[in-house]
């Protein structure tokens, strides 16, 4: 996969700026609040709709109506052009090679892998965010399990409502049972994906987890099915779980139970990664989960995915910083890394190095 060419219109700070990145790697160099990580953000936004934004309008820029967001892109030698238009007065649309396209059909056209020093706490947040991490790598994967997803979220809504409304005696607890059978069904998709995918990561995260230290360190992930003691007939034994749950749940007005409170775990030469790893143990094991993602992405569509590097060179020591663009470089990823120092990078010949300040783009030399 390789973008050809950018171009964003009242996109956060960025009034309008057009670019051409290399095939290999690009820098983006600045002060902070220039814009860089705009840049970033707005092609991993074309991948996943997801943004830093509490709301998609605070995408526009200060006094303006509308942002634009166009790509032109490569996909197995195929070329595209993506556009995302959101404005304040209408409904956000997307299109692709000029067709209009609904947010779900989205998903896996653009795929990138984005890092920032955000992820560097990954291990220690919520169960939630890492849930996200595996979602989010998966459906770009394989868009069938981004819809498997939104029918099991859908599903566990709809439940939630009904138990309320059971506990408020304004229905009756014999209507759970087709939503419950319905909900096992959609679960047993959702988990077994979900399982077959981090016994894949595992295997590329651990390979590159030792070679970043040295063979000294081996990283592993657990997926946590909470209630799940097996991994066969999932959809019946969800099922024996929700109905023998079921008066809790009605007293709580909510499903306690299920692939949307499930954890995903890491351990450290068998040792919890949150619990006992160092800083610099965290920070090599974001890195090679970052770029086990790139392994994984590549091993299930035929090609590596854009990665996006927010500012995490200063994160990094200088043996991580000059392993990981020897990694990019061999692999030949296309790359853009947004940066404040240019002496974070060694003196060699880079694709581009682009110049950012106050949202304005210049350089590309």
């Amino acid at each position: 996969m390789n973008i050809s060419e950018i171009f964003l219109k009242n996109w956060r700070n960025l009034a309008e700026i057009n670019f051409r990145p290399d095939s290999t790697i690009n820098i983006f160099l600045g002060k902070n609040a220039q814009g860089k990580t705009n840049i970033l953000e707005a092609i991993n936004f074309a991948s996943l709709l997801r943004s830093r934004a509490g709301k998609e309008t605070e995408l526009i820029r200060w006094g303006e109506t509308a942002a634009i967001l166009r790509i032109k892109y490569f996909k197995a030698g195929v070329p595209h052009e993506l556009a995302i238009e959101i404005s304040s007065e209408q409904k956000r649309r997307i299109f692709l090679d000029a067709n209009p396209i609904r947010p779900r059909e989205l998903i896996g056209k653009l795929n990138s892998v984005f890092f920032s020093p955000e992820d560097l706490f990954m291990f220690k947040s919520s169960p939630m965010t890492r849930r996200k991490f595996l979602d989010a790598q998966i459906s770009q994967a394989s868009p069938i399990y981004f819809l498997d997803l939104l029918k099991y979220n859908r599903l566990v809504e709809i439940r939630n409502v009904l138990l309320k409304k059971i506990r408020d005696d304004s229905a009756q607890e014999e209507e759970l049972d087709l939503w419950d059978e319905q909900l096992a069904f959609a679960a047993e998709k959702v988990i077994s994906k979900r399982l077959s995918s981090v016994d894949k990561l595992n295997l590329l995260a651990n390979s590159v987890q030792s070679k970043l230290s040295a063979q000294a360190e081996n990283l592993s992930a657990v997926y946590e099915m909470r209630g799940l003691d097996s991994r066969q007939d999932i959809a019946k034994n969800f099922l024996e779980i929700l109905r023998a749950r079921r008066l809790k749940d009605i007293q709580n007005g909510s499903t306690g139970f299920g692939a949307h409170r499930d954890d995903l775990k890491f351990f450290i030469n068998g040792k919890e990664l949150k619990l006992f790893a160092s800083q610099g143990q965290l920070r090599t094991a974001a890195l090679a989960l970052k770029l086990s993602e790139l392994k994984f992405l590549k091993s299930e569509t035929g090609e590596y995915p854009l990665l996006l590097l927010d500012d995490v060179m200063s994160e990094l020591d200088s043996d991580r910083r000059e392993l990981l663009l020897e990694f990019l470089c061999c692999e030949k990823i296309q790359t853009l890394i947004t940066a404040t120092d240019r002496a974070y990078f060694p003196p060699r010949n880079f694709g581009k190095i682009f110049l950012i300040n106050a949202g304005v783009l210049s350089g590309g030399t």
